[in-house]
């Protein structure tokens, strides 16, 4: 294929929005789709270089994979062993522990699973995994296994009827992809088979070539509809939107008119795109691209994990000017060398290479695995055991391992002798009150029914390839309201886990329960931390730090995104009761007994505190009263 520099620009295009998103610069709530711009433009390349290896019957297997490893595999291991090197120094037992099972998974690119299964690229504690953005690589690499083979069994057998065979496979990838943004969003996110139609979209433009525009304005306006659309998917689209799905076929339908419109043509010159694409500056990183991606990411986990905070612009200015740094040098002298016709370039050394370097860094990875983190780094660190009291777990706080019928009413009354019966009904940010309800049962007047479900929130359209049962549960909740003579519901959960899916299921099941007669007071999400609070506590005794409060890590407006679907029932904001303008405290200042057992799930003491602080209180009647307390209300009857 000839060389196309407004590629290399494109290139630019997709790695600087993910730069500045992952690195906190809020004017670019979209840049992770740059990701997607790149699984585009591999599409199109990689399937460039296979159809130049058909057409001149060079195709082979064994070549394929030797030219990716060089291109792949020399950059990935340098920073790996980079990383590795800094973690040794930074991460805590349990950290290092993560990080090298990550190592391993990263090296054999499956990392995207191991991610999947592990953590969601949106959640709090995100920044602090140093390989979490592998997984792309991960998705590319697990492409190429089948790609060659496919693209050799169409030339061969179907006379090179690309789109017969690639057509229909990327609109079922992508029928896919719309679906898991409801159904298993975390799975459509880091998955191949809902990444597949990004790829061949690529792969489609350079197997069957479009015609080419009839006139100088149609190229000029398909072009200037490139930018647009990937301008679009940058600013428009965010985190708490569901992706990808349709809202991908931005950045990826923009990337393919940009390559489209970029094709050479010796009869007019190249439109206003390619020619911006083609300036210097932007061919310039769009060379360092690839090593950019791979540093940048561990860059901003280790300030991150040093920090435990939001890091200033001061900050974010340095982690850039690093990046650039240390990309640049990757690309000169890791990627380049092994770009270039040497005796180790060869076939067979760079497979020993790659065979060493996988083996080396899966050693490397067992040993800290096995290790526990290697504990005796960190001689000053230790961790308490912090009372979080009874959540009743496979019984009333069901984890995703014992059947619903289990559940029963007796076991499940967590206060008792009052006239009032109550339901706390949602996932573990409801479970985690419980531990305070017998200190705070006076105050409540009420018996308060414990109905749980880990990873379920109380929303009757929630469905869950990861939890199917939690719709069943979610159901039952209606006939133990009737049964079990409710006259009040409390709504709780980690809604920072559900917003990507939207919250018009909350205002349905709310509803539902105005139907049924009871008072619904719907509880908004307490703080969450980057961290357990027992590393924020050593990291700020390490700084001889005289505070128990500390930043939250998440969305401060979340609270104002769950109200406006809380229509019939009350609305209470925990973190008006729990933070000011300087933090969340994450510890008693008086006792320095933790508020917190993880990153914001409430200790007993946490609970007790928060019950008394901003729950409703009951009058001992048959019917409900208004809570003692002025609460928020979003139309009330």
């Amino acid at each position: 294929m000839n060389y196309r520099r407004d590629i290399d620009g494109l290139r630019a295009v997709a790695v600087l929005p993910v730069v500045l998103f992952h690195f906190g610069v809020s004017a670019i709530p979209g840049g992770f789709t740059g990701v997607d711009i790149f699984f585009v433009i591999s599409g199109y390349l990689i399937s460039g270089s296979l159809l130049d290896d058909l057409e001149r019957g060079q195709f082979s297997i064994g070549r394929f994979y030797w030219r990716r490893a060089r291109r792949i595999l020399p950059a990935l291991t340098f920073v790996i062993l980079l990383a590795s090197i800094a973690a040794w120094f930074i991460l805590l037992p349990s950290d290092l522990h993560e990080f090298s099972l990550s190592v391993i998974a990263a090296s054999t690119f499956w990392s995207n699973i191991y991610f999947w299964k592990t953590t969601n690229y949106f959640s709090i504690d995100a920044e602090l995994r140093p390989l979490l953005h592998t997984w792309s690589l991960s998705v590319e690499e697990q492409y190429y296994i089948f790609a060659p083979i496919l693209l050799y069994l169409i030339h061969r057998y179907v006379s090179k009827r690309w789109l017969t065979v690639l057509l229909p496979m990327a609109v079922g990838s992508f029928a896919l992809a719309v679906i898991a943004t409801s159904l298993a969003p975390t799975a459509g996110f880091y998955l191949l088979p809902t990444r597949i139609w990004e790829l061949a979209l690529g792969a489609m433009l350079m197997l069957r070539k479009p015609p080419v525009p009839a006139g100088r304005l149609a190229v000029e306006l398909i072009g200037l509809a490139g930018f647009a659309l990937i301008a679009f998917g940058f600013v428009m689209i965010s985190d708490s939107d569901p992706f990808p799905g349709y809202n991908a076929l931005f950045p990826c339908i923009g990337t393919a008119l940009l390559i489209y419109a970029g094709q050479d043509n010796a009869d007019r010159p190249a439109p206003v795109a390619t020619r911006v694409l083609r300036l210097a500056p932007l061919v310039w990183v769009g060379l360092i691209s690839y090593s950019l991606y791979l540093v940048h990411w561990p860059i901003n986990s280790f300030v991150h994990y040093l920090s435990l905070k939001t890091v200033g612009v001061p900050t974010i200015v340095a982690m850039t000017v690093a990046s650039f740094a240390l990309a640049a040098f990757s690309w000169k002298y890791i990627e380049q060398p092994f770009r270039q016709k040497r005796a180790y370039t060869a076939p067979l050394p760079i497979f020993a290479f790659s065979a060493t370097a996988i083996a080396l860094l899966c050693a490397g990875g067992l040993a800290g695995a096995l290790g526990n983190g290697f504990p005796q780094r960190f001689p000053d660190f230790s961790t308490e055991r912090i009372r979080v009291g009874d959540w009743r777990n496979g019984i009333c706080f069901n984890e995703n391992g014992t059947r619903i019928e289990d559940w029963n009413l007796a076991d499940c009354t967590r206060t008792t002798g009052f006239a009032t019966n109550v339901l706390l009904w949602g996932d573990s940010f409801a479970a985690h009150y419980v531990s305070g309800l017998e200190p705070n049962a006076q105050k409540i007047q009420a018996n308060v029914i414990q109905y749980t479900y880990a990873g379920c929130p109380p929303d009757l359209t929630y469905f869950s390839y990861a939890r199917p049962a939690c719709t069943r549960f979610n159901e039952r909740a209606l006939s133990i309201i009737r049964d079990a003579n409710i006259q009040a519901v409390i709504l709780s959960g980690r809604w920072t886990d559900y917003q990507a899916r939207g919250f018009d299921g909350l205002q349905k099941t709310i509803d539902r329960l105005r139907e049924m007669g009871v008072k619904i007071y719907t509880v908004g999400q307490s703080p969450e931390f980057i961290a357990d609070v027992q590393k924020i506590a050593f990291f700020v005794k390490r700084e001889h730090a005289a505070t128990t409060s500390w930043p939250m890590a998440m969305d401060p407006g979340i609270n104002a995104r769950v109200l406006p679907f809380t229509k019939g029932a009350d609305f209470i904001d925990p973190l008006t009761y729990l933070c000011d303008s300087a933090g969340c405290s994450y510890a008693d200042a008086k006792t320095n007994e933790f508020l917190y057992f993880d990153y914001g799930h409430f200790s007993s003491a946490g609970a007790t505190l928060a019950i008394s602080k901003y729950w409703p209180s009951f009058a001992t009647s048959d019917k409900v009263a208004k809570a003692n307390r002025q609460f928020t209300a979003a139309g009330a009857p």
